[in-house]
């Protein structure tokens, strides 16, 4: 029998853009107070917890350099995340430069997206962490109460 637990991390003023969505007002700079909801599943540990909710402060392990609950602030909170295909690119690096924001580049950016750089980093990290005992199945970003999106294993 598995167990399901879930976290949410939230707090997060991120600003991004989605540069391909021409004809609507998301192809502007635009921020949300993003929060994140991560859905684990497994086995019960000798505590009976799936996963351990502080274990993001205390992990062995890390995601890119930082334990996740740090990372989540690097990537997220006060943030310009930008898409590696940006045609931007290079001001926004230059506006990092100047200190004017903190730039974050990833692959693509938008809550769906959002959703599935989260699971990716996260799910690997979960795994390393549990022996493979516990596993990410589901992430939900939400922009705001009323948009959200999800990724789901």
């Amino acid at each position: 029998m598995k167990y399901q637990s879930s976290k949410v991390f939230d707090g997060f003023s991120t600003v991004f853009r989605q540069w391909k969505a021409d004809g609507t007002h998301c192809r502007f700079l635009h921020g949300y107070d993003i929060e994140v909801k991560i859905y684990f599943e497994g086995e019960l540990d000798s505590r009976n917890w799936v996963w351990d909710f502080g274990g993001m402060k205390r992990a062995k392990g890390n995601i890119d350099g930082h334990n996740p609950k740090e990372w989540f602030d690097y990537m997220f909170d006060h943030t310009t995340v930008v898409a590696e295909d940006d045609p931007f690119l290079p001001q926004f690096k230059q506006m990092d430069e100047e200190g004017i924001i903190q730039l974050r580049i990833i692959p693509s950016v938008g809550a769906e997206q959002f959703a599935k750089y989260v699971f990716e980093k996260v799910n690997t990290f979960v795994q390393e962490e549990t022996n493979n005992r516990v596993a990410v199945t589901r992430v939900d970003v939400a922009e705001n109460h009323k948009n959200a999106a999800s990724y789901i294993n």
